[in-house]
């Protein structure tokens, strides 16, 4: 038979009360009873009941986090800094993947709902009727890249927009002007401001864009290979390539290499998000440096700010700064 609480007591000497404490971390048990309350639990294989405990405690001791996929560099560096910080309180997490589809978020949140402390969500078709409508307010709740327009959320945007800007004219002062971009998913919020932050650079340096030199991608490799397999049959070829993230500028470069193009000498190319393996394909990529992990080391930080200090915790609405790293798919620094 499964051992229970008060096996693990009877064994130990000692009350359930005491097993109890030693079991929520409580620092009242003298070390010496504790070790002997723990190799008593660990004889009689004795698993503490987690969800009678938090129906005690009304804690879970678990983050929760809504992210549209689940695929690709970027989750996987969230994911780590999120788990990385809330693991020196003890705390575990839960990831749902949404996969970009509203009915699918909303079964998230309903899921997370009573099984975590707090939630951190990253979607494109978030609003704040839907959260409001799905969670309760009492959640504390911390918003990746959303574009909810909520200041009672705490949030954290990345500058998209200053930082394909930037991106943009840095290929600019290279003597591009023929410059095209691997755009994402027509609704999501990111590939949205960075494609604003592109025409900017464009239309300051008064450069008309030939829409010849679009192409709408998913934030996959596949889709930087289809885009310059595209443009590879244009009379008037780019001389440059934004990709959107550094997945499709990943992609961009195997299909440029398959073709025998040089990079950067007959196509230069930039992406966005600085992976890690951006540094370590051939040619290295230059790109917009996010740090991933500590955008969701932030996440994890503020949530449990909100967490433990529910009485006295006022909302943030952050923006993660971008800045350019300059490697070898563009040429040389200027």
């Amino acid at each position: 038979m499964k051992a229970t609480i008060k096996d693990v007591a009877e064994k130990a000497g000692v009350s359930i009360a005491t097993v109890s404490r030693v079991f929520n971390n409580s620092s009242v048990v003298v070390e010496e009873t504790k070790q002997r309350i723990l190799l008593a639990a660990e004889e009689l294989r004795y698993a503490p009941n987690h969800v009678a405990r938090s129906l005690s405690t009304r804690k879970t001791e678990s983050i929760g986090m809504v992210l549209p996929d689940l695929h690709g560099e970027f989750f996987s560096e969230v994911i780590r800094g999120v788990d990385e910080r809330i693991q020196t309180e003890n705390y575990h997490l839960v990831v749902s993947c949404s996969h970009n589809k509203k009915n699918e978020i909303q079964a998230a949140l309903q899921t997370m709902r009573g099984r975590v402390d707090g939630l951190i969500v990253m979607s494109p078709h978030i609003d704040a009727k839907t959260l409001n409508a799905n969670l309760p307010f009492s959640l504390p709740v911390v918003l990746l890249n959303c574009s909810v327009e909520d200041s009672s959320r705490d949030a954290i945007t990345i500058d998209n927009a200053g930082g394909a800007r930037a991106i943009v004219k840095h290929l600019l002062q290279h003597g591009h002007t023929r410059i095209a971009i691997i755009k994402g998913p027509d609704n999501n919020i990111d590939s949205i401001h960075r494609y604003q932050g592109f025409q900017r650079a464009l239309e300051e340096a008064k450069i008309i864009h030939d829409t010849d030199l679009e192409f709408t991608g998913d934030f996959t490799e596949e889709a930087g290979r289809k885009a310059v397999k595209q443009w590879l049959m244009l009379k008037n070829r780019p001389t440059a390539i934004f990709a959107s993230n550094d997945t499709m500028a990943i992609g961009a470069i195997s299909m440029l290499q398959e073709n025998g193009i040089l990079i950067p000498d007959e196509i230069a190319i930039a992406g966005f998000d600085d992976i890690p393996i951006s540094r370590y394909i051939h040619p290295k990529l230059t790109t917009v440096q996010i740090s991933i992990n500590s955008m969701g080391i932030q996440a994890a930080e503020i949530l449990l700010h909100a967490i433990h200090n529910s009485e006295n915790h006022q909302t943030q609405q952050k923006i993660v700064p971008t800045q350019i790293v300059v490697r070898e798919s563009c040429g040389k620094h200027l």
